[in-house]
């Protein structure tokens, strides 16, 4: 079968499309056909090294999320079956690339996976499990500081993938919602339910002070200056702390993989109650370029890399 493995750590030209084994499935495993992977900016830091893989070296294949029809099934699996269509996260932070989702077939254990509901394309639902799963979890983290009903949530990033369902989870859950959109998109933002939008240019010490920040960029010190005193601020990323005296708690999302959460974002999306978006579909073959378009920046959407 085709794959797509990093040969070293660097660039997109250590992305190199070849021939890899085939994979079995094992026990309480399937064999995934892929349809469609998600290209992620962890895809993009995992071969430029900034995601640290301790004693594994290249290559490896990038890849978390994934759609496609089961080929075949292990021993001691029950709950698929060959033909079912599914979409599921590689929990690549395990993995490290022994799978990766940027292949024709991919071994992956049940838990990993749902079904995807009829009406859900392949392409759309490979956007969801890594960017929903995040933004439903750093909210958990928010909801834990008991926040007052209505509340005011900022949330930077608003464009981007976790930024967008972040918005769009938070408005469900009650939150007034300040979100910070790129130049051009605000009218998507806005779409999205938030209650204020502002610009990307904007100066976060005018905004607010909002009660909890959920900071998906992240931007890191900046939004010190839109949350009050004993707020909350949820990043992606770890970030410098915010000054101690004011009492303001930092919380770092790490994702983790929670398939009954999973299967309620995807049947969500599917049912239309949240939106996702692409900007553009690529033969898996050219994932370099994908990469190229992920560091330029600029996008619109998700790039979903597509095979077969």
């Amino acid at each position: 079968m085709r794959g797509v493995v990093a040969t070293a750590l660097g660039g997109p030209e250590v992305l190199q499309v070849t021939d890899l084994p085939e994979p079995k499935a094992g026990s309480g495993q399937v064999v995934v056909r892929v349809r469609a992977v998600c290209v992620h900016p962890a895809d993009v830091a995992a071969t430029t090294g900034e995601i640290p893989l301790g004693p594994d070296t290249p290559p490896f294949a990038p890849g978390w999320d994934i759609a496609g029809e089961v080929a075949s099934v292990g021993p001691g699996t029950a709950d698929l079956a060959v033909g079912d269509r599914v979409v599921g996260m590689i929990p690549w932070y395990l993995t490290r690339g022994a799978p990766g989702g940027y292949a024709e077939f991919v071994a992956a254990d049940t838990d990993w996976l749902v079904r995807l509901p009829g009406g859900l394309d392949f392409v759309s639902a490979a956007t969801v499990p890594l960017n929903a799963q995040t933004a439903h979890q750093g909210l958990s983290l928010v909801s834990l500081a008991l926040l007052p009903a209505g509340s005011s949530l900022l949330v930077t990033g608003a464009s981007g993938g976790v930024g967008g369902f972040v918005t769009q989870l938070a408005v469900q859950a009650g939150y007034r919602v300040v979100a910070q959109a790129s130049h051009g998109d605000e009218e998507w933002v806005r779409g999205l339910g938030a209650h204020e939008v502002i610009s990307r240019s904007a100066d976060l010490a005018t905004v607010g002070p909002v009660a909890a920040v959920y900071d998906a960029v992240p931007v890191g010190e900046a939004v010190a200056a839109a949350v009050e005193d004993r707020g909350i601020v949820v990043a992606t990323r770890p970030t410098a702390p915010i000054i101690p005296a004011r009492g303001v708690r930092q919380e770092l999302q790490l994702i983790r993989l929670d398939r009954e959460l999973l299967a309620d974002l995807v049947g969500q999306v599917a049912a239309g109650r949240l939106r996702t978006r692409v900007a553009a579909t690529m033969p898996l073959t050219e994932a370099a370029d994908a990469h190229r378009r992920v560091l330029a920046g600029g996008l619109r959407g998700k790039i979903v890399l597509t095979v077969g």
